[in-house]
């Protein structure tokens, strides 16, 4: 084996979902080749000391909107700014939501995303969105998963006329990747009775971001939940709900995981730390926090911070979609200001990537009693094994890719948008006072953060062709 090229990263306390142990790793090829105590050192190895740190897997966001156009505004992040925000913030693999332009089939849409992508700073998977069910399309979704790698679909509930499924289709989806041994991703929220009442709001003038919230209640996502699911065991179909923010909706997954079904929840931190008193900010400032579903009264929180404890939720991600609060310097186009008239023009979506791993530690590690273990699972395990990535990600072992992240533990600091990498001028957690911080990140060995050192180039990540999705 030469020395060349080869690193080793000695005495970090190396965590896992499953493994703590204070140990080395050596590093040769962008894999990880040893993990042992007192490994030897050569000449010309970079020995990284690691003392009082924990190596921590690096983490896997498996919900990203990068570089993405909605019929009225684009998100502000492209690859290469969204993955840059997600390094600094200790994640190193991004599975991204594409979105086929109107009228373009899947594969055209493929090919435009991987345009897209090519500048990104850290290895990405895409799951697909589907719109329509023709035959031309259910033959593209089986070519996907044999030969392209994509191995998860995503079907919406929500916004009639332009992404919605109806149920006739969506069984018609849920059966074919079932069949194909993909997971379907569903947004569970009965779009045409919050269509329904979104017009009803604005013809009695409410027009304030609030009634973003007070239109999209939470009975609506339990509904979803529960019809997704029944319409999901009926076609023999593995299901991921994304973006979990109700008590009903978890009931729902909940009585489905009961019953055996092969049914998965994810949630993300505005739904956890978040909640309504948001949308009570004086004139347009809870514009902010105009996403779908919205953030919940603080009872929902509380039992979704039950579920991460009984295993009912598997995953944590971030639902990146970012926007900018004010039109400068990105242009309206990228603004929530877009919907300054009325609620219902706001763009749906908020910055997240580079917070998700440190707010995670502190909320559910020092405030919630999570153990680390749970926590690694939670933000880089389960969704790496959930969609076809695991072992080459989320996990610190022999033959997995080198992506490590350095952590400190007991660094105290505070969430300021102003020094964050996102494009986006604002945060949810703005002012949030954190305990532990990304130190280092490794990306296949190469050291790509130092602490506020950017040491990565854009278009080093690599495309990831996933293996069956839906396995815990």
């Amino acid at each position: 084996m030469s020395a060349a090229g080869i690193t080793l990263i000695r005495n970090g306390r190396i965590v896992t979902a499953i493994d703590d142990v204070v140990a080395d790793i050596l590093i040769e090829g962008g894999r990880i080749q040893a993990v042992g105590k007192n490994l030897p050192t050569g000449p010309d190895m970079t020995v990284v000391d690691a003392a009082g740190l924990l190596v921590l897997p690096g983490a896997v966001d498996v919900h990203t909107h990068l570089d993405s156009a909605t019929p009225t505004a684009s998100t502000v992040d492209d690859f290469a700014a969204g993955t840059r925000a997600a390094a600094f913030g200790g994640t190193t693999t991004v599975v991204d939501y594409c979105t086929p332009p109107p009228d373009a089939s899947l594969m055209a849409g493929l090919e435009d995303w991987h345009r897209r992508r090519a500048n990104a700073c850290v290895d990405v998977g895409a799951h697909m969105i589907v719109l329509d069910v023709g035959p031309a399309t259910l033959a593209e979704m089986k070519t996907l998963v044999e030969r392209e790698g994509i191995s998860s679909f995503k079907f919406f509930m929500a916004y009639p006329g332009a992404l919605m499924l109806q149920d006739d289709a969506l069984f018609t989806a849920l059966r074919t990747a079932g069949a194909l041994g993909a997971l379907s991703c569903v947004h569970a929220e009965n779009g045409l009775v919050i269509q329904s009442l979104v017009q009803a709001a604005l013809a009695q003038g409410h027009t304030a971001p609030r009634h973003h919230a007070l239109t999209r209640p939470a009975l609506l996502e339990g509904e979803a939940a529960q019809r997704a699911i029944d319409l999901a065991e009926l076609a023999r179909s593995p299901l991921y709900v994304v973006h979990l923010s109700t008590a009903q909706a978890l009931q729902a997954v909940q009585r489905a995981r009961r019953r055996g079904l092969p049914v998965f929840a994810e949630t993300c931190p505005q739904y956890l730390l978040l909640d309504d008193s948001v949308y009570e900010s004086e004139g347009f400032e809870g514009a902010k926090y105009v996403m779908s579903p919205p953030i919940r009264p603080a009872s929902h929180g509380a039992q979704l911070w039950r579920a991460l404890h009984t295993g009912d939720i598997q995953t944590v991600a971030t639902d990146h979609c970012a926007f900018t609060y004010g039109e400068q310097p990105h242009g309206l186009h990228h603004s929530k200001r877009l919907g300054l008239a009325a609620f219902n023009r706001i763009p749906n979506g908020a910055p997240g990537l580079e917070t998700r791993l440190e707010l995670m530690h502190d909320a559910a590690v020092l405030q919630h009693g999570l153990s680390l273990h749970r926590f690694v699972d939670l933000v880089a395990t389960a969704p790496a094994r959930l969609f076809g990535l695991f072992p080459r990600k989320g996990t610190v072992a022999v033959g997995s890719d080198a992506d490590l992240v350095l952590f400190d533990p007991n660094e105290r600091w505070t969430v300021h948008a102003a020094a964050h990498h996102s494009l986006s001028d604002y945060s949810l957690f703005e002012g949030r006072a954190l305990t532990g911080r990304v130190k280092k990140v490794f990306l296949r060995g190469k050291c790509i953060v130092d602490g506020t050192h950017w040491l990565g180039h854009e278009g080093m990540g690599r495309y990831l062709s996933r293996g069956a999705s839906g396995r815990a």
